[in-house]
């Protein structure tokens, strides 16, 4: 198994986890490090399997990556915000049923 395979492997492996957490946990911190995980996961996917020619990778994948870590730290700040927001007005980070 060659080290692409292997990273792409780890990386959906990543996004399933990070999947499942989203789906069972029901705190709202939970929810969010299993939304930045699946991202982790993406992000691993899309470099290695960076176009990998005789000039070495293409810029493209990681430029795009490198672009999106500093987005996920952008976004789990507002939701970090958010649920503490939502904590202090309802005195619980968790979401109702209703």
């Amino acid at each position: 198994m060659s080290n692409v395979i292997a990273f792409a492997l780890v990386g959906v492996g990543l996004f399933c986890l990070g999947l499942y957490a989203l789906i069972v946990q029901a705190h709202l911190l939970r929810k969010i490090l299993a939304i930045n995980i699946m991202g982790s996961g993406v992000f691993m996917i899309m470099v290695a399997l960076a176009k990998r020619g005789a000039d070495g990778p293409d810029p493209v994948p990681h430029a795009m990556v490198i672009t999106g870590i500093v987005v996920a730290v952008s976004a789990t700040a507002l939701a970090l915000t958010l649920m503490l927001s939502l904590s202090a007005a309802s005195g619980s980070a968790k979401l109702s049923d209703d």
